[in-house]
């Protein structure tokens, strides 16, 4: 099921599952050669390059694309057959979306007879995007290669491009016979197939009864609901939908499922023909590789996806991420801008944009989009989900707490995917000091979702804050523990409660691994002195102390730490009418 992502907290951290299980197409050597597979370096002549060259250089490893090309043109001018200056050139038109500026670059490479694979693939981009089938016949026996899937895959929709369907499928066949590229290979025959009508073919390979199951993307499943609205499967198309995706979290898929329960038949544009089959081949190779850290390379394929099919607003939002991944905010906003208002794309789109901007540091104008987002569309729960959230961390808890409402009021029956929506509910309630009703949205994510450590972890720590609860605290944070051993945040909350409840000495040994795991933290430091002084090594926790200070926390955090190093921590508990902690005598 495709589900809303947790939130980032400093109690706990996460990792996201990949819902999608993808195929090892490339071997991380080889999908890092291509992403470094620049020319040997040319020395710089020409008088006044240097500093184009350098301002190029320190733009490309900032991501920033528009600079980067600006100043590579700029070098090019004083040296304009340097073969450095000439393929990074490339590179940076592909990265901003100009793929067609990219064109003429890559062709002077060739034409110095320079090998660099970034050139033949724009070359190949410009012959698909031209539909020179002949081209790439003879690119290809010339022994062009852009890897093993896109080859394969290329060659096989240029034989559909030119009316040869029979030997289009033969050449899936082949190119699926490569290790680890048959899903790829039977995905594109099957739209194929569905691009020339016949449906039912392309249904028996998407639903695993011509050659086994397929492990479909989202991307997949939607072409499959178009091939099943064809063959008059609405209902069948319906259970699909029920049984892959969380519709209520997402809005996409929540109209999709409207229309086919209306009888609406959904028309087939996954690959409507040979040209939208050779964007889908790059498209596929890139969210093939989106996640394996590299995301320049990503964004290389699906740039080029892109310039093959620029309406296609899935490919629009996923250059759009990239571009948020790489904090180039300016530029992925211009790219999410592209997707259109009446796509089911807009609104994730939209919810990017906001998110971009957030990141960038426009938070009202984040929060605009999301308000207006809400407002045009006032039944999707994931819009006010993402707006509590941003809320939330904003510290404005209570109008969080409003928009969280607002969406669970159109779930309906929780179901288990909605765990996280109560549980961030919860926080906000925590944190306006409601704990019956952060107690009682929690206790339900947790039978949502029995053994999620990030919610064991923050109701144990606010049971243990409140002093309430303590041994319940204590069995649930050992729980999140267990299920999460190298979490330095929960790991604090362990030795923290064990120190709450008097157990100092149990409390080091968890309190110092914690410190390691998170040796930056203000506050992890400032625990680990308070225990450090609970038993007794007082030089210790002074230096904590100062060490936590060091790391800049809250000014509220900040004051207390100072007022424990000018007068002692049993000094400040009494200030604040608390006990002090029992001191053992096993420190120095």
């Amino acid at each position: 099921m495709i589900t809303a992502q947790p939130p980032n907290s400093r109690r706990f951290r996460f990792a996201t599952a990949r819902t999608l299980p993808r195929a090892a197409i490339f071997s991380r050597a080889i999908a890092l050669a291509l992403a470094t597979a620049l020319i040997p370096a040319a020395p710089l002549a020409a008088e006044g390059l240097a500093g184009a060259y350098l301002a190029a250089r320190q733009a490309s490893f900032a991501s920033d694309y528009a600079n980067a090309a600006i100043y590579y043109t700029a070098a090019l001018v004083r040296d304009p057959s340097n073969p450095v200056l000439l393929e990074n050139s490339v590179l940076a038109q592909i990265g901003l979306g100009q793929v067609d500026r990219a064109i003429p670059i890559a062709r002077r490479i060739q034409q110095a007879g320079i090998k660099s694979q970034f050139a033949d693939l724009v070359m190949l981009a410009d012959a698909l995007h031209r539909k020179d089938y002949d081209q790439i016949a003879a690119d290809f026996k010339a022994g062009l290669s852009a890897g093993p899937l896109v080859d394969g895959l290329v060659q096989a929709w240029a034989e559909l491009g030119q009316g040869r369907m029979t030997e289009a499928l033969a050449a899936f066949d082949t190119a699926g016979k490569a290790n680890g590229l048959q899903a790829y290979a039977l995905y594109h025959k099957a739209l194929a197939m569905a691009s020339a009508g016949d449906f039912d073919g392309a249904d028996k390979i998407l639903s695993g009864d011509a050659a086994g199951p397929l492990s479909l993307n989202r991307r997949g499943v939607v072409a499959r609901l178009q091939i099943l609205s064809q063959l008059e499967r609405n209902a069948d198309a319906v259970a699909l939908i029920d049984a892959s995706f969380d519709v209520e979290l997402d809005p996409g898929m929540l109209d999709l499922r409207a229309r086919l329960v209306a009888g609406e038949p959904l028309a087939f544009d996954a690959a409507r023909d040979a040209a939208e089959g050779e964007a889908e081949v790059f498209l596929t190779l890139a969210s093939a590789l989106n996640g394996d850290g590299d995301v320049e390379l990503t964004l290389i394929y699906a740039r080029i996806a892109q310039f093959l099919r620029p309406e296609n607003a899935a490919t629009i939002l996923f250059c759009a991420d990239l571009l948020a991944a790489q904090k180039q905010y300016d530029l992925a906003n211009q790219t999410y801008a592209q997707i259109p208002t009446d796509d089911p794309f807009f609104i994730p789109g939209e919810m990017g944009r906001a998110d971009a901007l957030y990141r960038a540091g426009k938070t009202d104008a984040a929060l605009e989009v999301m308000a207006q987002l809400a407002k045009s569309h006032p039944g999707s729960s994931t819009i006010f989900v993402n707006l509590g959230d941003m809320l939330r961390r904003q510290d404005r808890f209570a109008e969080a707490a409003t928009e969280y409402d607002r969406a669970i009021a159109l779930l309906g029956e929780p179901k288990a995917a909605h765990w996280v929506i109560y549980y961030t509910r919860g926080i906000a309630q925590e944190r306006l000091g409601n704990m019956d009703k952060a107690e009682a949205d929690m206790r339900l994510a947790l039978k949502l979702s029995p053994d999620q450590p990030q919610v064991l972890n923050y109701l144990g720590y606010a049971f243990v804050d409140a002093g309430r609860n303590l041994d319940e605290a204590l069995q649930m944070i050992q729980r999140a523990v267990a299920a999460r051993p190298d979490d330095g945040y929960i790991i604090d909350s362990l030795a923290w409660a064990l120190y709450r409840m008097g157990r100092t000495a149990e409390a080091v040994e968890p309190m110092e691994r914690a410190a390691e795991l998170e040796a930056v933290d203000p506050i992890v430091n400032d625990h680990l002195g308070d225990v450090y002084w609970a038993v007794g090594r007082t030089l210790e926790a002074q230096f904590q102390w100062r060490r936590a200070l060091s790391f800049k926390p809250e000014p509220d955090e900040e004051a207390r730490i100072k007022r424990k190093l000018e007068v002692g921590l049993d000094v400040v508990l009494k200030e604040e009418g608390a006990k002090p902690p029992s001191v053992t005598a096993d420190g120095n």
